[in-house]
C-alpha cells in the first residue's frame, strides 16, 4: 500500500499530519497512547441489542459492560458490573450485586433498574445477541429488588447463563428515553453510545476507521490507553505491511502466508492459538438449487478438503458442525472428496440433466476466503456446475441475508465461539430463530430446533453429550454446510503491546480494558 494512499485514507485526522504518523513512535512523541488496530471488517452499528460480528463486539466491549465478563484460557466467567452472585440449587434464579462504583459515561450509577431495562430491551426487540437469551428468561423474571440488586428468574434451566452474560450489555436507559424515539432507540443508538465502558466514540468513518477514546475517569480501572483506531484495511497483506511498519500495533486478519512472513521480524509478536472458531460454507437450503438436498450432498462429496485445508495453512479439517472441546464427535461420519459419491447424489438430485450455475459470495480483501471459492469452483467443475464468484463488502453481505431471495448460494461463515459452550455454535448458526441473520440465513429444520432445544436446558452434562450426538447426527445428513476448516487464531501485534492475554473466545474482537503500549 502506497503512503499517499495511506495520507488519503485518513485525511483530516486529528491524531496525525499523515496516517504515516500512526506508528507507535510518532504517538509516543504526541504524548498519547493511541493503540492502532487493522481490520478488514467495517462496524456496521453501534446499537449493543442489534449488531453482531467480531467488529461491533470490539467496539461494544469496549464502550458498554455486561454483568460479567470472559478473562484467561480456559475462558472464565469473573466479575464486572456484578461484584458478586448467588445461584439457586436448581438452577433457575440468579441474584446479582452491582458494583456500587459502577458509572455510566454521563457520570449516572449503574443501577439494578439499568440491568432490567436492558434485558427487557435486548428480549423485546430481538435481535443481535438476544438468541443467547431467548426462551430462557422473560421480562417478567428480571426484578430490580433494589438499587444494586438484581434478581433473575429463569424459564428454565440453562446451563451457560453465567457465559453469556458478557454479551449482555447495559444501556444508560435515562439517554436512551430520551432519544427514543418511534423505534425504541434505534436509529439513535446505530451510531451513538449509551454505555458505561471505559472507551467513547471520537469518530466514526464507515468504510475507513473508528476512533475510540479513553473516558476521562473511567470507573474501572485497566491499561494506559489513552485511545484506539479500528481502522478498515481490506487486504491482509497491506495489514501485515503496516504492522511491519510499525503503522499498526494490531493486524486481526492475518492468513497463514501473512503470519509465516512475520516469523522472526523484529518487534512484531504471532499469536498462533487454537480456539472456538470454525469456518463453513452455508449453502441456501430455502431457496434456488441447493434446495434440493440431494445437490447439496453431491456437492459435499465434490468439494475438494484436501485442497481447502492446504490453503488454510494453520488449521484442521471440521468433523461436523461443532468444535473440539464442545461436545463434538470425533467418530462422526462426514462427507469427503468422492466423486462418484458427488455424482450419484446429483443424478438422485432435480438436476441430473445439469444447467446448473451457482453464486459464492466472500468479503473483499480477505485472500483466505478468495482462496476457498476457487477451490470450491474448481471442485464444482468436475460435475458439471458453474459458480460465480462475488466479493462484497462485510455490511453488505450482512443486509443480504435478509430473505433466502437475496442470499447466496453458498455463503462463507466464520463462527467465533462468545462462550465456551456447543449451544453457542448449534443455536447461532442451526437454530431457525436465527433465519435472516448471517450466521444462519436460512437453515431451518424442526428436529434439530427441537434438539437445539434440549440441550440448552438440560443440565446433566452425559445427557447434554448425548443430545449434541444426535444433533450433529442429523445436521450433517442435512448437509446444509460445507463444513470447512477449524482454524487457530492468527494475530499479530507489535512488542509494544502489553497486557494482551489470549482467550479462545471473540479473540480478535479485541478488549481494550487491560492493554498498554509501552
Amino acid at each position: 500500500m502506497e503512503r499517499r494512499s495511506l495520507l488519503k485514507g485518513v485525511a483530516g485526522s486529528t491524531l496525525a499530519a499523515s496516517f504515516a504518523g500512526l506508528s507507535g513512535q510518532v504517538l509516543a512523541q504526541q504524548g498519547k497512547k493511541i493503540l492502532v488496530i487493522a481490520s478488514g471488517q467495517d462496524i456496521p452499528n453501534f446499537d449493543p441489542h442489534v449488531a453482531t460480528g467480531y467488529s461491533a463486539s470490539m467496539l461494544l466491549r469496549n464502550t458498554y459492560d455486561g454483568l460479567v465478563r470472559i478473562e484467561g484460557n480456559p475462558p472464565k466467567v469473573v466479575p464486572h458490573l456484578a461484584a458478586s452472585w448467588t445461584v439457586s440449587p436448581d438452577g433457575l434464579e440468579y441474584v446479582f450485586k452491582l458494583d456500587p462504583a459502577a458509572r455510566f459515561q454521563d457520570g449516572s450509577p449503574v443501577t439494578a433498574n439499568a440491568v432490567a431495562y436492558s434485558f427487557r430491551r435486548t428480549l423485546r426487540l430481538a435481535k443481535g445477541n438476544a438468541w443467547m437469551i431467548a426462551g430462557v428468561v422473560d421480562p417478567a423474571g428480571i426484578e430490580a429488588t433494589d438499587v444494586q440488586t438484581v434478581r433473575f428468574k429463569l424459564l428454565k434451566p440453562f446451563a451457560p447463563f453465567l457465559s453469556v452474560l458478557p454479551w449482555q450489555f447495559i444501556v444508560n436507559p435515562v439517554l436512551l428515553e430520551t432519544n427514543k424515539g418511534s423505534d425504541d432507540g434505534q436509529e439513535y443508538l446505530r451510531k451513538n453510545v449509551a454505555g458505561s465502558g471505559r472507551f467513547r466514540v471520537k469518530r466514526n468513518e464507515p468504510g475507513n476507521l473508528y476512533e475510540l477514546e479513553r473516558m476521562p475517569n473511567p470507573w474501572k480501572p485497566g491499561g494506559n490507553l489513552d485511545g484506539a483506531i479500528w481502522k478498515i484495511v481490506r487486504e491482509t497483506s497491506s495489514q501485515r505491511l503496516m504492522l511491519a511498519r510499525g503503522e499498526a500495533h494490531i493486524a486481526v486478519d492475518l492468513t497463514s502466508e501473512d503470519m509465516d512472513a512475520l516469523k522472526d521480524r523484529p518487534g512484531v509478536v504471532r499469536i498462533l492459538e487454537p480456539e472456538f472458531r470454525t469456518f463453513s460454507i452455508k449453502m441456501n437450503t430455502q431457496y434456488g438449487p441447493l434446495a434440493d438436498v440431494n445437490l447439496r450432498k453431491a456437492v459435499s462429496y465434490a468439494f475438494n478438503y484436501k485442497a481447502m485445508l492446504d490453503a488454510a495453512g494453520y488449521a484442521e479439517l471440521m468433523v461436523g458442525p461443532l468444535p473440539p472441546g464442545l461436545m463434538s464427535d470425533p467418530k462422526l461420519k462426514v462427507p469427503r472428496t468422492d466423486l462418484e459419491v458427488a455424482k450419484s447424489f446429483l443424478a438422485k438430485s432435480k438436476h441430473a440433466n445439469g444447467g446448473v450455475k451457482l453464486t459464492m459470495v466472500y468479503v473483499t480483501g480477505l485472500e483466505q476466503q478468495r482462496q476457498w471459492a476457487l477451490v470450491l469452483l474448481d471442485s464444482l467443475k468436475k460435475i458439471g456446475i458453474e459458480l460465480e464468484i462475488k466479493p462484497m463488502v462485510w455490511p453488505d453481505m450482512v443486509a443480504s441475508t435478509k430473505t433466502p431471495a437475496t442470499t447466496a448460494d453458498f455463503f462463507p461463515v466464520y463462527q467465533t465461539g462468545n462462550y465456551a459452550d456447543p449451544d453457542n455454535v448449534a443455536y447461532a448458526a442451526y437454530h431457525s430463530s436465527r433465519n435472516g441473520n448471517w450466521q444462519n440465513p436460512v437453515y431451518s429444520n424442526p428436529k434439530v430446533d427441537a434438539l437445539i432445544e434440549k440441550g440448552r436446558g438440560e443440565v446433566d452434562a452425559k445427557k447434554r453429550a448425548a443430545i449434541y450426538q444426535e444433533f450433529q447426527r442429523l445436521v450433517v445428513d442435512d448437509a446444509p454446510d460445507l463444513f470447512g476448516v477449524l482454524e487457530k487464531r492468527r494475530i499479530a501485534m507489535r512488542d509494544t503491546v502489553q497486557g494482551f492475554s489470549f482467550t479462545p473466545v471473540a479473540s480478535n474482537a479485541i478488549d481494550l480494558q487491560k492493554l498498554s503500549l509501552k
